[in-house]
């Protein structure tokens, strides 16, 4: 019976990385046609910030400069419980400090609900609403393209989240690869099938008649995944831009990298436990590959759970209890084969930067300790699984002021 079951884990496992592996492969190429349109649609833009005095103006200046009509667009901070001199700095750069004082309900999720009420109740109504970070840089372009596609008729958009410490440290580097991994092999990838692909918490875009329709409803620690399956769920599709750039502030340590992952990880197991059932059945009825998709996408920190407790029981099983005395598949293939697999796991990583044309030198030189990195994510991920119900959000400190023009000169 344990045979079996360690053996049927092993087979799901296998076939989970061969399906990932062939979506991979569809962002291989990107779809050169795309139309334009006049700058019509009006943006609310939302910041959701936390004592982020050090940053906020970094992108207070930013949104000055963006290649869309002024008329068109206003920008709204929310200042949720600071206790600093973020909103005096908002209201010197002529935006919108919008103080949110609720220490019983904190959170970016509660935040952004918060916001959407006062929104709803000023005299000017907008097209679309968008959200950042405090710490971030747009591109210039990035209005723009929110008002391609919200004229192509979609509802939901994720931008492109890119890097803007890459260099910063060996865990800014590792995060750098991992989203250039994310955007080009699996947010690109299903862009390129017409598929749904998931929001990344920030660069985010949403038409205000859907907001209305269906309420935010997201303060989970990971609110950005919970929206993208609420939405899935009524048959609304987030799509990407892959060419409105958003830079995204890293963590500088391993310590803080570390808390913010498992943030993530806590809220990814209560998102997926509240949504995988229900949307695996829709899939079924409905015959929905993309439902699918989102489903198999939501049960990833249980197949990263799974990962780590089988390698760690069939190790110590082989190397402790001088087996093997449980069933594992991988032992009849040929030593070369595990070679290839962990091979092609590698090459997608580098495909991706090579792909994405990354001229970062330090980032090249980070790739040695980038197995750290990833391999970190399995105690990360187990922690987790039995701290998931701690609904505490923990705040990221941002600290790293950098002008989009250093940005864009470093990427050459």
């Amino acid at each position: 019976m344990l045979d079996a079951i360690f053996v049927t884990l092993q087979v799901i496992l296998a076939l989970l990385a061969v399906y990932q592996f062939t979506f991979s492969l569809f962002g291989l190429y990107k779809k050169k046609k795309k139309k334009n349109y006049p700058a019509t649609k009006s943006f609310a833009v939302l910041v959701a910030a936390h004592n982020e005095e050090q940053v906020i103006g970094a992108l207070m200046e930013n949104l000055k400069e963006l290649d869309y009509p002024r008329d068109l667009y206003d920008v709204f901070v929310i200042c949720d419980n600071c206790t600093d001199s973020t909103a005096e700095i908002v209201r010197q750069h002529g935006w919108n400090a919008c103080v949110r004082t609720n220490p019983d309900l904190r959170g970016k999720g509660h935040a952004i609900e918060w916001m959407l009420k006062y929104l709803w109740d000023l005299p000017r109504q907008y097209d679309a609403v968008v959200m950042l970070d405090a710490d971030n840089l747009v591109e210039q372009n990035f209005l723009l393209e929110m008002n391609n596609d919200l004229c192509n008729g979609a509802r939901v958009i994720q931008g492109y989240i890119d890097t803007k410490n890459p260099e910063d440290s060996w865990i800014t580097a590792a995060y750098g690869v991992s989203y250039w991994y994310i955007n080009r092999l699996w947010q690109l990838s299903r862009h390129n099938l017409n598929m749904a692909n998931f929001l990344g918490g920030t660069g985010m875009c949403f038409e205000t008649n859907l907001l209305k329709e269906i309420g935010w409803g997201a303060t989970s620690l990971v609110e950005d995944l919970e929206f993208t399956m609420r939405s899935v769920q009524r048959n609304v599709y987030p799509v990407f831009n892959y060419d409105a750039k958003v830079f995204d502030e890293k963590p500088l340590t391993f310590k803080a990298s570390a808390r913010q992952r498992l943030r993530w990880m806590q809220g990814h197991f209560t998102v997926a436990r509240r949504y995988f059932f229900p949307l695996l059945w829709q899939s079924i009825k409905e015959r929905s590959l993309v439902k699918f998709d989102l489903a198999v996408y939501g049960a990833n920190v249980y197949v990263v759970l799974l990962t780590f407790l089988l390698t760690a029981v069939m190790s110590i099983d082989i190397y402790v209890l001088d087996g093997p005395h449980i069933a594992n598949i991988y032992g009849y293939f040929p030593l070369w084969v595990g070679f290839i697999a962990i091979g092609m796991n590698v090459l997608t990583f580098l495909l991706s930067m090579a792909l994405e044309k990354v001229k970062f030198a330090k980032v090249y030189l980070y790739l040695i300790l980038f197995p750290i990195y990833l391999l970190s994510w399995y105690p990360i991920t187990f922690y987790a699984f039995f701290t998931q119900n701690n609904k505490q959000w923990s705040h990221t400190q941002h600290t790293r002021v950098v002008r989009l023009d250093e940005v864009q000169s470093k990427q050459g």
